[in-house]
């Protein structure tokens, strides 16, 4: 990403600008993907000059991994203070994980979009290997909650690597149909992924 002023008021008024810049190219990615999305798309969508674009993104991948990292770093941050609380019951931490994580995906759809799009690009570029440790950094702290359940006697889980998965593909893939106005809010979205997974759906 290019430098920003030093000033504070510049530096206040650059960030702003910078995110509302992101925002906007974050919903172009996620409608035409990285690959097919142009510089001239980003230069409609966020009204600027080419090299004012440039002033704020640095270069389309510089831009797919702020989004990616604006995504990731402030849910990774909440999800290990959550995490680290041992006197909390690893029922209660992974309810409050699972909101934070729905919370984040309700928030930065157009984010999550795209993350779910370009997994083949974060996956065969080096340049991405920050966001992919932070994605394996929030598995890691996911998994620890449910194998720190299931040794207390909390949760009846075989695998808690593949029931992890589960509630990440059921979590992320709400970007795709969640609507905030809709008939649930996030967090009641959030523990009903909890109680699929904690209570199953078997009768009795």
């Amino acid at each position: 990403m290019p430098t920003p002023p030093k000033k504070p008021h510049l530096r206040e008024r650059y960030d702003s600008r910078q995110q509302q810049v992101i925002d906007r190219c974050a919903r172009v990615f996620a409608t035409r993907g990285y690959d097919g999305t142009t510089i001239d798309d980003l230069i409609a969508a966020t009204g600027l000059t080419r090299g004012g674009l440039y002033h704020y993104i640095g270069s389309k991948a510089e831009l797919l991994t702020r989004i990616l990292q604006d995504l990731m770093r402030p849910l990774l941050d909440e999800a290990a203070a959550i995490v680290d609380e041992p006197a909390t019951s690893a029922g209660a931490r992974l309810r409050a994980l699972v909101r934070i994580w729905m919370g984040r995906v309700a928030s930065h759809q157009d984010h999550v979009r795209v993350f779910l799009q370009e997994r083949t690009t974060l996956a065969r570029n080096p340049a991405w290997g920050d966001v992919r440790r932070d994605r394996d950094a929030f598995e890691a702290l996911l998994v620890r909650v449910l194998r720190e359940g299931v040794e207390r006697g909390e949760f009846v889980i075989a695998d808690p690597p593949l029931s992890a998965l589960a509630l990440l593909g059921m979590v992320n893939h709400a970007a795709l149909w969640f609507r905030p106005d809709g008939r649930l809010s996030a967090e009641a979205v959030a523990d009903g992924f909890c109680d699929v997974l904690l209570d199953g759906i078997a009768a009795g």
